[in-house]
């Protein structure tokens, strides 16, 4: 029977054990052939603690946050120590790719130990995942070979920074992609605006607003069920403005209306938008339009 609860795994020697993989050639650093491999743990969701690159096809069966994967090409997630891999029990049994595992301990004292703690795709969810064409599969799968025949040869002095010089290479690659992908998928991605002006309505309209206070990005991500370094990089994207900045216009479009159509007081408005101190609201409105409340008001009649 399948365990729901997430299964910890420490150590890279333990994925190749779990996975019906003989021994890695280094503890720190591996890969193994997906279609090769097995889930002797018997759970649909896993913890690791090191860096995981998974690249898949056959993932039909596999979801992009609510959705279906859309095609079955290759699919590629970048995840960070302590995050979940979730699969499901129907996914297909004939998927194929590889995973690559990278020990934190193995980036000590290298150029890629901070470096890649700036790269935002692995504070993504793995649902949120990279769609790759052809020819960039290829381009990712040659790297991974070079990785593989460095470490599974007599390793050296120079073998470390032959495959760190690899792993920057594609990560760069990655950062490149997923741009690439923030504009090619453009009537998903105008979805996912879409439902950003859809719940920002919903929440400035609807009454907890006044008990609760202005929505915040995790709120605005969470009803959309993506992660929030995703939104706000998609949304940088496509609009060049952040998830906080989408809720300060919506609160100023939301405020110019009360103050033209309304008698209200401007304390009475900041309440209303869920501010507990009038002056809060004012400094707001006048950094964003560079007039107070009252001067909006009294241009605007």
């Amino acid at each position: 029977m399948e365990n729901n609860k997430p299964y910890r795994i420490k150590t890279i020697s333990e994925v190749y054990r779990l996975s019906g993989n003989e021994k890695p050639h280094h503890p720190l650093i591996g890969i193994i052939d997906l279609s090769q491999s097995r889930n002797d743990a018997e759970v649909s969701a896993v913890i690791f603690d090191f860096y995981v690159i998974t690249m898949k096809s056959g993932c039909d069966k596999l979801y992009y946050g609510q959705q279906k994967y859309d095609f079955d090409e290759g699919v590629m997630a970048l995840m960070a120590p302590g995050q979940i891999l979730r699969g499901t029990s129907d996914a297909n049994s004939q998927m194929k790719g590889w995973m690559l595992f990278i020990h934190p301990d193995f980036l000590w004292n290298t150029s890629l130990a901070k470096k890649i703690k700036q790269y935002e795709y692995f504070g993504y969810n793995t649902s949120e995942a990279l769609f790759l064409s052809d020819k960039e599969q290829a381009l990712i799968n040659t790297l991974i070979d070079n990785i593989k025949n460095e470490y599974s040869s007599n390793i050296d002095k120079f073998s470390q920074e032959v495959i760190i010089a690899q792993l920057e290479l594609l990560f760069t690659y990655a950062k490149r992609f997923y741009e690439r992908q923030f504009i090619t998928r453009k009537v998903t991605n105008s979805k996912v605006l879409n439902r950003v002006e859809e719940v920002l309505n919903n929440y400035f309209n609807g009454e907890e607003i006044v008990s609760k206070g202005l929505p915040s990005v995790q709120y605005v991500a969470e009803e959309l069920n993506i992660s929030i370094k995703y939104l706000s990089s998609l949304l940088k994207q496509l609009t060049g403005s952040s998830t906080q900045q989408h809720i300060h216009e919506k609160l100023i479009e939301k405020a110019k209306e009360k103050l033209s159509t309304t008698d209200l007081s401007v304390s009475e408005i900041a309440y209303e938008l869920g501010f507990e101190h009038s002056q809060s609201f004012s400094k707001l409105f006048k950094t964003k339009t560079k007039q107070s409340p009252l001067e909006f008001r009294a241009g605007f009649n």
